[in-house]
């Protein structure tokens, strides 16, 4: 029990130690930040991100949140580029060099390569004083006062610090551009995240059976209807409209109520002014408004024509919940 309490204490200090370096950040960001913002919205190439060790594959996950958030960018890294790949580095791009020391060999070779053509040259390093800042054109400060870990050696709050900047810089492009959700969704096609934002209504009903009755249809037949279209619900159709819905509580709730369904039509159990929902809208909002209501199931319209319906396990099974 009391390894367990060491292991619980040891986890709380290092996320207070990170958590407060995060906190810390925030009175660090300058007018540096602001111009380096303003320099990239206004370049015409890509952010070419590098660094090395840790702080390499800092630049390379800010990389891709800069790209899935309609910012081109592109990974060097610092040792590569000193090998061959500086040719990565195009005449518009804008290059941010990550660093802590912002004084590592790789560094102090790659920086004076850069700065030989015209490209800005963004510098985040943790040491204002650094070869790095002083060569760079903006420097964003990530400065630690100490890293969790407890030698201060292994890098740990600083690339908090790293990844933490960097989002605030995807952000800030991302907001000034306008970028939207439906941008978003051109970036994120695939999985859960990417159905959220572009699978509709329509692209879940074409896939189902479409259960329909109308007003005088009987008891039996709405049964046979709601069994053989395994969703738990039928439209009732009158004039080409849609008047009502009967589902599987009706039923029961019918059974409660009458001795016997001899006689009985989809008019006499029917639930009218069903909730609706348009092919058009994107499923979450099905979701959401089935949430809403406490249902299981949406009718789906055209205008006032019936498409079809919308079920939770559709839903569930596309990953949307």
């Amino acid at each position: 029990m009391s390894n367990t309490h060491a292991i619980l204490d040891l986890a709380k200090k290092t996320i207070k130690k990170e958590a407060d370096a995060v906190h810390n950040l925030s009175s660090l960001v300058s007018e540096d930040f602001a111009h380096a913002v303003t320099c990239i919205i206004a370049s015409k190439g890509r952010v070419v991100i590098s660094g090395i060790g840790k702080s390499a594959i800092i630049a390379a996950k800010i990389v891709s949140t800069l790209n899935s958030t309609g910012t081109p960018a592109i990974f060097m890294h610092a040792a590569d580029a000193i090998h061959g790949d500086l040719g990565t580095i195009q005449e518009n791009d804008v290059v941010i060099c990550i660093s802590k020391s912002g004084g590592t060999p790789e560094i102090k070779m790659l920086v004076p390569l850069i700065k030989r053509g015209t490209n800005t040259l963004i510098g985040m390093t943790g040491n204002t004083d650094s070869f790095l800042a002083q060569q760079a054109d903006f420097v964003l400060n990530t400065y630690v006062d100490e890293e969790a870990c407890p030698n201060n050696l292994a890098p740990t709050t600083s690339t908090t610090a790293q990844l933490v900047l960097g989002d605030a810089l995807a952000i800030c492009l991302l907001e000034l551009k306008g970028f939207s959700s439906s941008d978003f969704a051109k970036y994120h096609p695939g999985g859960t995240l990417g159905k959220r934002l572009y699978l509709r209504v329509e692209d879940i009903v074409s896939a189902n059976q479409r259960p329909q009755v109308n007003v005088e249809t009987d008891v039996k037949n709405v049964i046979v209807e709601i069994s053989e279209k395994m969703l738990g619900v039928t439209a009732v159709i009158q004039n080409d409209e849609i008047v009502g819905v009967v589902t599987d509580g009706d039923l029961r709730r019918m059974l409660n109520k009458y001795d016997s369904i001899n006689g009985l039509t989809a008019k006499d159990i029917m639930t009218s002014n069903p909730k609706t929902i348009a092919t058009e809208v994107l499923a979450v909002r099905a979701l959401e408004l089935m949430q809403e209501k406490g249902i299981s199931q949406l009718i789906a319209v055209k205008g006032k024509k019936y498409k079809g319906i919308v079920h939770l396990h559709n839903l569930i099974n596309e990953g949307i919940l």
